[in-house]
């Protein structure tokens, strides 16, 4: 309670005037907080209606978005909104995104192979559809013990996951076969550029060979630098903190494939990305008219 609602509550039996003077606030400032009244009335309830409208968002993608997801998503439904507004407003009624965990290191380099130069350089971005692309592995945790892991391919102009592949090994045919399906995705990779770490997998020489039938050159980041394939790790890191909401593990493996795939399909259909102006991956794909949109993953 406020001083000036303390002033209110009470005025009718001690007076505003020995109130104020005890309370040692200014008559003109509660006469002036009283008349303005209304307006914040309208005001909370403004905000109350705003936050039933934020929820509904949040409850649509299983309260993974925060206030600029949002402001983009309320505001393409039309309901003009700026973003301080709805992070205002999800402060007040305690409605929170969800928040990145620590990642855990998965590459593992083998130090006898070798390497591909870095054709990348730090910069994730690229002039065109189907140029550059960046891929990782990144791990699932099912149960008490177990785990599948994840294999993406995804474009650095749309932020795309042109392919992907789910096993339950981490064996070189995995990324191979989140490679051919983002060459299945885009009809050719010839000419392209696909930028990984050096875990094992990447510097195999089935996964060179697949890279040179598919016409495609190697990148490989540093030894021990995570910030030099720093697309990918975020993916990873969005990936895993929106689909386990928290939790340690999935329940099983049929939990596991059915909530990577329904978020690898949304995330590039509906999921905003701020890099590309809160449109979905496919959506800005086909803004700019560069590609088609089928989502192509291993089989």
């Amino acid at each position: 309670m406020t001083r000036f609602q303390f002033v209110a509550d009470h005025s009718q039996r001690y007076g505003v005037k020995r109130l104020c003077q005890l309370l040692g606030i200014a008559r003109s400032s509660f006469y002036y907080w009283r008349s303005t009244a209304p307006d914040r009335a309208a005001r909370e309830a403004a905000d109350a209606a705003l936050a039933v409208r934020i929820r509904a968002v949040q409850a649509a993608h299983d309260g993974t978005y925060g206030a600029p997801r949002i402001t983009a998503e309320l505001n393409d439904s039309g309901l003009p909104v700026n973003r301080k507004k709805v992070a205002r407003v999800m402060r007040r009624h305690r409605i929170r995104g969800l928040r990145l965990r620590r990642r855990v290191q998965t590459t593992i380099p083998d130090q006898a192979a070798a390497k591909a130069p870095d054709l990348i350089g730090r910069d994730f971005t690229a002039p065109g559809v189907n140029q550059r692309y960046v891929g990782d592995i990144t791990y699932l945790p099912v149960g008490e013990r177990g785990f599948l892991y994840l294999a993406t391919v995804i474009d650095l102009h749309s932020r795309r996951l042109a392919g992907w592949a789910i096993a339950d090994h981490m064996r070189t045919d995995l990324v191979i076969d989140a490679l051919t399906a983002a060459q299945r995705t885009r009809g050719s990779l010839d000419g392209a550029i696909m930028h990984t770490d050096h875990g094992a997998q990447y510097t195999a020489k089935s996964f060179a060979d697949a890279c040179t039938a598919a016409g495609v050159r190697q990148s490989m980041s540093k030894i021990g630098s995570s910030a030099d394939n720093a697309l990918a790790e975020s993916f990873n890191a969005t990936f895993k903190r929106e689909t386990l909401q928290g939790r340690r593990a999935f329940t099983d493996e049929h939990e596991a494939r059915l909530t990577a795939f329904r978020w690898l399909h949304r995330y590039n259909t509906v999921r905003r990305h701020s890099r590309l102006g809160h449109q979905s991956p496919i959506n800005y794909e086909n803004t700019t008219h560069t590609a088609s949109t089928t989502l192509t993953r291993a089989a």
